[in-house]
């Protein structure tokens, strides 16, 4: 895998994972973060000693209690020797390191589980076995990885033997259960039953074996199965390279390599080395084959090649540029959470084959709105080039999780089983949205059609550095505004590794061929607010948030980012003057998401108007709630006041009420209420108290302020004292895709807004008819 690596991602890897004295950034890519508050006496008092007694005395009577007082049971161990490192090999622990906290990001990521990475030097697997099982007091889980075969099965069996909690090598079992689902689906679409198809691998190690065994769980025959190797076919009487496991599939036949037993295959399971299916074995196989050609990064066959060589075959790959990828991450933060959720013993054979099914299953199931956002609007319907999920659904918690945990409770290996399941199912859909996965679908979808992004401040070192990631990433065709030479030295000092001019389009205030036609668009569409030829000139020459409006306003780009530097009001006027405002926008707003440990919340208007009459704040609202749905939730709006539902008759209580009705008659099935409190409008409880009958259910996420002030103060409070990642502000109103971002934004914060401002430009380019 490292000689495929190109040396621009190399350095932008170490560059991540490398600390920084200058921002403050640690190495590495974790930390240990306190849960409870530890600013006073009473607080060491209650977390050490003498109170920490209390909780030891708890466990000691009752081990079950560890669950509710520490934090074992949302804590797993991602483990390894380092003997079999991704496409490494044997790099040993030390060098896996980087690996394991890696893994550690993803399950805190997805499915919010606390990870230590542990990397062990030993290779002997009985002595692995003894350090893993001492580990158990500490762990609700074991995650093995990166151990090689057969070394793997040896110390996965040994543990699960000795040990009460799950332990799962996910190099295996991850592998087995998307590969499961897939083929599911595939035989589905081919109507072949499982029991009675020809399967063949390319591939005997961990990964290929655990596959054959769940298969073989779900009714796949053994004698319908053929397993081949660096040695060829694995037959009865073999002695190379064999074990016990291996030998399971051993057959009583003659034929000695792939070429010779893929006749008739209905399944091909690669999980060898990239080019060992040819397309003419792929012609010899059964009709519409299925090709799990998983080799990374060449596949055992090119998906081109196999669908030429058969066209009616369904593809995997382990890819993600290719349709159908098997990726691990759609299943093992799950199938932990779901295990963990009820303190199984063990994730057995029905826990995976609930895992399998429940994937398979939201396969066939319609596209949601968050998963069509992810691939640019296109709605992705069951086929053959659609067998599994896609990574950015956020169902995948929501099925597998509960899914797993059911069968924990059936099998009798659960020993906190789950009372209320549709109280458990809402807890992990909140749990969704309450992390930064929010902005996963808008990059998905930004990837899926880039478009054109110009950055004002293209000498900015955040807009250089948007536009390497943008670059990377694939989400935007960036284009800069500013002094070519200025540019490139800046990027070299950066370490950036594109040349502005060469690599990224520039326009350049001092000297660009399209000066003369923007000065007389400028003219054209300001004119008449002062905009004379002189002054058209000039700012021409020297605006640069003008100047990109221009670009977008004449189609040299699709979208603009600005406001890195400069007044907030300055920006905004000069997008009014040429690129003016959308027909249904009566004004404009600015929108401000804020994503915190506690959820996502959108604010407005944080930014545009100081005093909004009731009209206004109700087209701010209609707005905003269409810019929240585009991120697949659904809005649920809050008009705040110091008042709630009437408990006072101040000016702006009754402005907010006004506003109500106006939104009501104008957006019937918007679901909105107020004028309420800022607490009313996130505890329901509260609001339930206080006004049984209200038309907002549960907590709002989209919270409309009666004034500048109080939006704006509200943003930063919250983004400080909560340390919430800000996304935004959005720009609401303009009629082409325009953000003024402030001059405290981050280069991430201007990577996630040019992610949006390209999600917004494909709306816009649907809505304008081709040719």
């Amino acid at each position: 895998m490292a000689s495929q690596m190109s040396d621009d991602l190399r350095t932008g890897a170490l560059v991540y994972h490398r600390g920084s004295a200058i921002t403050g950034a640690r190495p590495g890519k974790l930390e240990i973060k306190a849960t409870k508050p530890l600013g006073n006496q009473r607080d060491l008092a209650l977390a050490y000693s003498p109170g920490v007694a209390a909780a030891c005395d708890a466990i000691a009577e009752d081990p079950d209690q560890a669950a509710d007082l520490t934090v074992r049971q949302n804590l797993v161990a991602v483990l390894t020797n380092g003997t079999a490192v991704l496409g490494l090999g044997d790099i040993g622990p030390l060098a896996g390191k980087p690996v394991m906290e890696g893994k550690a990001v993803l399950f805190k990521k997805f499915a919010g589980i606390d990870v230590f990475d542990i990397e062990v030097a030993e290779t002997d697997a009985q002595r692995l076995i003894d350090v893993v099982c001492a580990l158990e007091p500490t762990f609700g889980g074991i995650n093995l990885e990166d151990i090689k075969a057969p070394e793997c099965f040896e110390v996965e069996e040994g543990c699960r033997e000795r040990m009460g909690i799950p332990v799962f090598h996910d190099d295996q079992h991850g592998t087995a259960i998307i590969v499961a689902a897939a083929i599911t689906n595939g035989l589905e679409l081919a109507g072949k039953p499982l029991g009675s198809v020809k399967i063949v691998t390319s591939g005997a190690g961990a990964a290929a074996l655990a596959c054959l065994n769940l298969l073989v769980t779900l009714g796949a025959k053994r004698e319908n199965i053929w397993v081949t190797d660096i040695d060829g076919v694995v037959y009865e009487g073999r002695e190379a390279l064999m074990d016990r496991w291996k030998a399971v599939y051993a057959q009583q036949t003659d034929k000695r390599t792939l070429g010779e037993v893929i006749d008739g295959a209905d399944v091909f399971l690669g999980l060898s080395a990239g080019g060992v299916l040819k397309p003419d074995m792929v012609r010899r196989m059964a009709e519409r084959p299925m090709i799990l050609a998983l080799a990374n990064p060449t596949p055992e066959i090119m998906p081109d090649e196999a669908r030429q060589a058969s066209p009616g075959a369904m593809i995997c790959t382990g890819r993600s540029d290719f349709p159908n990828q098997v990726n691990n991450v759609l299943c093992f933060p799950y199938i932990f959470r779901g295990a963990l959720d009820v303190a199984a013993t063990t994730i057995n054979e029905a826990m995976k084959a609930a895992a399998v099914r429940a994937i398979a299953a939201l396969a066939r199931e319609p596209s949601s709105d968050v998963v069509s956002q992810a691939y640019g609007g296109v709605t992705r319907l069951f086929g053959p080039d659609s067998l599994i999920p896609s990574p950015f659904d956020p169902r995948l918690i929501l099925r597998i999780a509960p899914a797993v945990a059911r069968a924990a409770m059936e099998t009798g290996v659960a020993r906190r089983p789950i009372a209320d399941f549709r109280a458990y199912e809402e807890q992990l859909n909140r749990f969704v949205f309450r992390s930064g996965f929010i902005m996963k679908p808008v990059f998905a979808a930004a990837r899926a059609a880039p478009k054109r992004v110009i950055y004002a401040d293209g000498e900015d070192e955040r807009a250089l550095r948007a536009a390497q990631v943008a670059i990377e990433e694939g989400i935007a065709t960036p284009i800069l505004i500013g002094r070519p030479h200025v540019m490139d030295v800046r990027a070299r000092r950066f370490g950036l590794t594109f040349k502005p001019g060469d690599d990224v389009e520039t326009i350049n205030p001092e000297d660009d061929r399209r000066y003369r036609d923007y000065v007389a668009l400028y003219q054209e569409r300001a004119g008449r607010r002062g905009a004379t030829l002189d002054r058209a000139r000039t700012v021409v020459r020297t605006n640069a948030t003008v100047i990109a409006a221009l670009a977008v306003q004449r189609g040299d780009a699709d979208a603009m980012i600005c406001g890195m530097e400069g007044r907030f009001r300055d920006h905004l006027t000069a997008i009014d003057h040429v690129i003016g405002r959308a027909e249904e926008a009566c004004d404009y707003s600015a929108l401000s998401l804020l994503i915190s440990g506690r959820g996502a919340y959108f604010l407005a208007d944080t930014y545009v108007t100081p005093e909004p009459d009731a009209k206004s704040i109700a087209d701010c609202a209609i707005l905003c709630a269409k810019s929240v749905a585009r991120f697949g939730l659904t809005p649920k709006v809050a008009l705040l006041s110091h008042s709630s539902f009437g408990s006072d008759d101040t000016p702006g209580a009754i402005k907010m009420r006004e506003a109500l009705a106006l939104i009501r008659a104008r957006a019937p099935d918007l679901e909105v209420d107020g004028e309420m409190a800022g607490d009313v409008a996130l505890q329901p409880a509260l609001r339930e108290r206080l006004l049984p009958d209200s038309t907002l259910t549960g907590e709002a996420n989209l919270l409309i302020f009666p004034n500048l002030d109080a939006a704006n103060i509200a943003s930063q409070l919250i983004k400080g004292i909560a340390d919430a990642l800000p996304v935004g502000p959005i720009l609401i109103g303009p009629a082409k895709p325009a953000h003024v971002l402030t001059p405290s934004v981050t280069a991430r914060g201007v990577v996630n807004m040019t992610a949006l401002a390209v999600v917004e430009a494909q709306v816009v380019a649907e809505r304008v008819p081709a040719g």
